[in-house]
């Protein structure tokens, strides 16, 4: 494909939603675009403001953290599995409201609590900090929710 084709197309693509630099590489590769193109088109849309990395970042901690209901560390996986920055992984985290984030930890918990079966106290709450982890959450606030969710027997 030629230069001017795949940068009309990568600028199309980075449109529709936001995206990273490994994303718009891994389509240009695909689009069978040589390696020095690759990266002039990269500068390019980032000069342009069709990308950014702080911007996909933020974008990316916010939907994953609201409406995936992930925990930080799975949302800091994903990011890293993506190419990006530990500076701007920590900076988009750090946005994220701890209250918001521990209300949300509760609900699953709580959530979960009531459809999982355990002979014992101990193995339920096994079974919930097995499910928390799962979804990329510390244990420290996992040990939190669990004594609300304990306190208010939800």
């Amino acid at each position: 494909m030629k230069e001017e084709d795949a940068l009309r197309r990568a600028g199309s693509y980075c449109a529709t939603a936001e995206r990273c630099k490994s994303d718009i590489r891994e389509k240009l590769k695909k689009w069978e675009t040589d390696a020095e193109a690759i990266e002039r088109i990269i500068e390019r849309l980032e000069k342009e403001n069709y990308l950014s990395e702080e911007r996909f970042c933020r974008a990316f901690v916010m939907d994953k953290f609201r409406f995936a209901k992930w925990g930080k560390l799975k949302i800091r996986q994903a990011l890293s599995l993506k190419k990006i920055s530990s500076s701007e992984i920590y900076n988009a985290l750090d946005a994220i409201d701890e209250r918001e984030y521990l209300e949300i930890l509760t609900s699953l918990i709580a959530a979960k609590k009531r459809s999982t079966k355990a002979k014992s106290d101990y193995e339920l709450n096994g079974k919930l900090i097995r499910f928390a982890l799962s979804r990329g959450f510390e244990m420290g606030d996992i040990s939190k929710c669990l004594k609300g969710c304990d306190e208010y027997d939800v």
